[in-house]
């Protein structure tokens, strides 16, 4: 219980200046615009990652244990980041196109989608958010899951450092050893559908400098998802 304390404490302590000075807010905001996939790529390896870190606590009562390795996970979300801010990108401008294809009618995207649910008070907008969120995590969150589900295996087989995770390894022989009945019928069937569907619609409906972010605190739910996931493999 004091350990949580402390983290949670921690936690709280990170965020507060963000809050609490407009400097802070500001200059964050000034480097998500100039450095949008470095930001992207923090982001996760940040919050993504303390959403591994109780996942662990949820499985193991412990917040770090030896070959969890938290320092090559980060590196891992750090990259994943990356890509996520690039899928965002082109999902977020095709996708809507998609629905101008279907209804034969023509908005204009991406001055909708550059605002916030609250500025165009549009149900083009969440129309458009639904639909960016369904296509992303239709056609890249199973990509995306399973090349994480690698990289965290291989990570534990090499006993968490960071060396290690640049040894070689053989996705194949990791994938054969997968629990596939856990992986397709809970984590791909249940929580993309019922939990990555509306979260991610929520997601595009708010301004754009907020997408990644509250993408990165979703992933801290992710991290509690994984850890549930590992229990039923179990």
């Amino acid at each position: 219980m004091k350990k949580d304390i402390v983290v949670f404490g921690c936690a709280i302590l990170f965020f507060l200046p963000f809050v609490l000075f407009p400097a802070v807010y500001d200059g964050y905001l000034h480097l998500t615009k100039g450095f949008p996939f470095v930001m992207a790529g923090l982001k996760f390896a940040l919050l993504a990652t303390f959403g591994e870190v109780l996942g662990l606590r949820i499985r193991t009562g412990e917040y770090a244990k030896k070959g969890f390795g938290i320092l090559p996970r980060a590196l891992v979300w750090f990259f994943l980041g990356i890509c996520i801010k690039g899928a965002f990108i082109i999902f977020s401008h095709g996708a809507p196109r998609l629905i101008s294809a279907i209804t034969g009618t023509h908005q204009n995207w991406e001055a909708m989608l550059g605002k916030s649910i609250f500025e165009t008070g549009s149900w083009w907008h969440v129309l458009a958010a639904f639909t960016i969120s369904v296509s992303i995590n239709t056609f890249f969150a199973p990509v995306f899951m399973t090349f994480h589900k690698i990289t965290d295996t291989h990570i534990e087989q090499t006993g968490g450092t960071l060396r290690g995770i640049f040894t070689p390894f053989s996705p194949g022989k990791i994938l054969a050893g997968v629990n596939w009945d856990v992986q397709w019928n809970f984590v791909y069937m249940k929580t993309i559908p019922l939990f990555w569907y509306p979260a991610h619609t929520i997601t595009f409906m708010l301004p754009p400098e907020h997408r990644i972010l509250f993408a990165a605190f979703l992933g801290i739910i992710l991290g509690i998802i994984l850890s549930i996931a590992s229990i039923k493999g179990k």
